[in-house]
């Protein structure tokens, strides 16, 4: 049969069948029916180049199979991967998703909170900055690092237990003394956790420790936290010396660009300072370690994070679901 000028409707898909209108929709919505009306109905879907208008079917079983992802940026390794394991594990469940990309600006997440809700999403995971962010009662909705709400759970990684692992990795290595450096949000979350394990490991094994602490200018002012690191380590630099041997940075992307920098100072890396960072990214998505990092388990936070959202009962989920973290060799360190 020749293909219509205008979308095939479930009735054109029963009459290229020749059977009921209740058995195409058995059909379509996975319920069985005898395998030879199965098979006339595959076929004159594909025929007839049919297509289930998932919106529309939405309205009137108050589901679209669509669950919304609210991220700062994908032009960042880290919530780029968040985003791809999210889909896969969505996918895997027959859900779409239909992803928002806030480009770090606290306004629109409301925006695409309030877009969310418009599209008659089924759940939204969100990964935030705005301090006044109001997520819908009425749907399910998860947080990644932070506490947005009593019936919201967050899913994140053990940060505390990374900031550990990572103090006590450089000390394992030789490093005599410590530094911590950040640039972040001032918002109370999560990854603040980082620093607070890493204090912990350094004073119970008595090793002496810096901390240069940056937050995030997102009120348009100029802010150039390199430059402000270059002289936090121009500081303590005597005689060609770093005064401390081993650096934790909150994330990979600052271990990066502070490796640079130590090596524009002339210091060498892993020999003269040990560098640990936090993400476990990889160059190109696959391939070698970007640093010596604290691995987040990406693909299990994006799988408990579909998890919940898609669970109706919520009643016995905890407010906080945390994921254990590794250690991985990436260059930064001594062997």
């Amino acid at each position: 049969m020749a293909k219509q000028n205008t979308a095939p409707t479930m009735k054109d898909v029963a009459k290229e069948a020749g059977v009921s209108l209740g058995t195409v929709s058995k059909v379509i919505n996975g319920i069985p029916v005898g395998e030879e009306y199965r098979k006339k109905v595959e076929q004159a879907i594909k025929e007839l180049d049919y297509h289930l208008n998932a919106y529309a079917r939405g309205l009137k079983s108050n589901r679209t199979n669509t669950i919304a992802v609210i991220l700062p940026t994908i032009a960042h390794p880290y919530f780029g991967l968040i985003a791809h394991c999210i889909n896969s594990s969505l996918q895997k469940r027959g859900y779409r998703m239909l992803l928002c990309d806030t480009d770090y600006d606290n306004e629109k997440e409301q925006e695409m909170i309030r877009m969310a809700e418009q599209n008659k999403v089924d759940g939204i995971i969100a990964l935030t900055y705005d301090p006044k962010l109001e997520a819908p009662s009425e749907i399910n909705s998860v947080s990644i690092d932070r506490y947005l709400g009593a019936n919201i759970p967050c899913v994140a990684s053990d940060n505390y237990a990374g900031g550990r692992l990572a103090a006590e990795k450089l000390m394992e290595n030789g490093c005599r003394k410590l530094a911590f450096l950040r640039v972040g949000s001032s918002i109370v979350g999560e990854t603040n956790k980082r620093k607070d394990g890493f204090v912990a490991a350094c004073e119970a094994a008595g090793v002496p420790y810096e901390i240069k602490n940056l937050e995030d200018a997102r009120d348009g002012t100029v802010f150039d936290p390199m430059a402000e690191f270059a002289v936090f380590l121009d500081d303590h630099l005597q005689d060609g010396v770093l005064e401390f041997d081993g650096i934790f940075c909150v994330t990979d992307r600052l271990a990066y660009q502070i490796v640079q920098l130590l090596r524009l100072m002339g210091l060498r890396v892993p020999e003269d300072v040990q560098v640990i960072g936090f993400d476990g990214l990889r160059i190109f998505g696959d391939m070698d370690y970007y640093c010596s990092t604290i691995v987040q388990p990406v693909n299990a936070i994006a799988e408990t994070c579909v998890e919940v959202v898609l669970n109706e009962n919520r009643a016995n989920t905890p407010s906080l679901l945390c994921l254990p973290v590794s250690y991985a060799y990436g260059g930064t360190t001594k062997a």
